[in-house]
């Protein structure tokens, strides 16, 4: 039964990464369509963040009460639905009242499976999760791009995307058995282990599942005050700001500070995501013999190499180069934080703490992205790397406490 539950959550992922780049897609025709102005992107933007902060606190308690696999079916169905909205919305205020239920299922899932595949799989799936997030996420361009060239347009493409995940809400609604779902999510995920055994030998069964019968009800104050979460809070902060601010202004620094052709700028800017991905899927064969502890350090200064060739005053080929590496280097950081989360704070805790994880790296991606843009407008576009050093180290400092600590 567990067998077949994985390939259901990898399509789960997919579908969480195909609309997350779709609105910088779409948006150079979206807006004048609906006649709004470019910067008008960045409320929606906002709006959806919103949505995916609220649910990500409010996953511990909502997987108590429903069980992972009505969490995540509800959750899609409420994108796929969104999504729909989108491609027959009249006008932008409509568009930003359906963002609000976009962004609660996006939140939705990605806590909830976050959580369950920590605590019921081995580092390589988390790592293999997040891949095929990345796979969701370079496709949706690419169908979006393809709409866009017919009569459809960004309505097509949005229809489009909706259709695929209205047909994955029905795989889940099907799949729910699979989930072996009880009124008390603890005990369901407790059940879930002991099938896990295809997934985990018995030697190698994590103290996470023994803990499932002890888990604890936490407000996101008494998690708070669990030692180590805050740091961990700070850790997943900088994680997501290093990776928005890179994503979002490498093509801006190429350009404008390195003198890099714009479509040579943006080329190697989307292979930083792609860097995201393949590191990710090659990081699954080897995530159980490093451990996540290394695997995260390794990320760290991987992605500070990186930062050093963007900074050096070296050709701009060395530059287009770093931004690869710094994608290579943050491959493992984010599902390794993840997975690492039972072992450092315990399984009774994990789903409170995976919850507010999730509001954090929300937090950073949606706020430390337009900070950079006023500094740089203040101070100029070369402070870039500089910029991104600063998380960097943030990640690698809070991380190296917890385990000392431990």
């Amino acid at each position: 039964m567990i067998s077949l539950l994985l390939p259901i959550i990898y399509v789960a992922f997919i579908s969480l990464g195909l609309p997350d780049s779709l609105l910088g897609s779409a948006w150079p025709v979206m807006g004048k369509a609906l006649n709004a102005p470019l910067e008008f992107a960045g409320i929606i933007s906002m709006i959806i963040a919103a949505g995916t902060i609220v649910s990500s606190l409010l996953s511990d308690y909502l997987n108590r009460k429903l069980g992972t696999g009505l969490v995540t079916t509800i959750s899609v169905a409420m994108t796929a639905f969104a999504l729909a909205g989108f491609s027959f919305a009249p006008n932008f205020i409509t568009i930003c009242f359906i963002a609000v239920p976009y962004g609660l299922g996006a939140g939705g899932v990605d806590a909830a499976l976050n959580n369950y595949v920590a605590l019921h799989y081995k580092a390589r799936h988390m790592s293999w999760l997040h891949c095929m997030w990345g796979v969701g996420a370079t496709i949706g361009p690419y169908i979006m791009g393809h709409f866009l060239t017919t009569d459809a347009s960004w309505r097509g493409g949005y229809r489009c995307i909706s259709i695929l995940q209205i047909t994955l809400t029905a795989i889940l609604v099907i799949s729910l058995p699979l989930w072996r779902r009880r009124k008390d999510v603890l005990s369901e995920t407790a059940a879930t282990a002991e099938n896990a055994q295809t997934e985990e030998s018995p030697d190698e069964k994590s103290p996470t599942t023994r803990k499932m019968s002890e888990a604890k009800r936490h407000t996101i104050f008494s998690a708070l005050k669990i030692s180590g979460v805050p740091l961990i809070l700070l850790a997943f902060f900088g994680y997501s700001s290093l990776e928005a601010t890179t994503g979002l202004w490498a093509s801006s620094y190429l350009v404008n500070f390195r003198g890099v052709n714009p479509v040579t700028a943006a080329r190697f800017a989307s292979f930083f995501y792609t860097g995201i991905t393949v590191g990710r899927f090659l990081n699954g064969f080897f995530a159980e013999k490093i451990g996540d502890r290394k695997l995260i350090k390794i990320g760290v200064w991987t992605a500070a190499a990186g930062i050093i060739m963007i900074a050096l005053p070296l050709s701009n080929s060395f530059a287009l180069a770093g931004l690869i590496v710094i994608g290579l280097g943050c491959a493992p950081i984010y599902p390794s934080i993840i997975h690492s989360t039972p072992a450092n704070f315990g399984a009774e805790n994990s789903q409170a703490i995976v919850g507010i994880q999730m509001a954090s790296a929300y937090t950073g991606s949606t706020f430390i992205p337009p900070l950079f843009g006023i500094l740089a407008g203040r101070i100029g576009i070369w402070l870039y790397p500089f910029f991104l050093v600063v998380f960097a180290m943030l990640i690698l400092t809070a991380t190296k406490v917890i385990a000392r600590k431990k």
